[in-house]
């Protein structure tokens, strides 16, 4: 599944979005908010951290499509 496309909002990006954490300099995907922080998920999966509101933006086109590559190439090796 790959999740929505975010680059053309000019809002935060919402659940199921690709997501850019400014402050870490990483992309995931937005899996919901709790206490005041914006939970994002690794684009490969693993542990979610939290990000500041302030700090989740939508990815550049760039980031963008080299994350959903990152995606189809995992999915490509699960057999998906």
């Amino acid at each position: 599944m790959l999740p929505f496309m975010a680059s053309n909002q000019q809002t935060r990006p919402g659940i199921g979005e690709l997501a850019k954490d400014s402050a870490r300099d990483r992309i995931g995907i937005v899996m919901g908010e709790l206490g005041g922080r914006v939970q994002i998920r690794p684009i490969g999966g693993g542990i979610e951290w939290d990000a500041r509101p302030d700090n989740v933006v939508p990815p550049s086109p760039r980031e963008e499509l080299s994350a959903r590559l990152a995606i189809r190439n995992g999915n490509s090796r699960d057999g998906l």
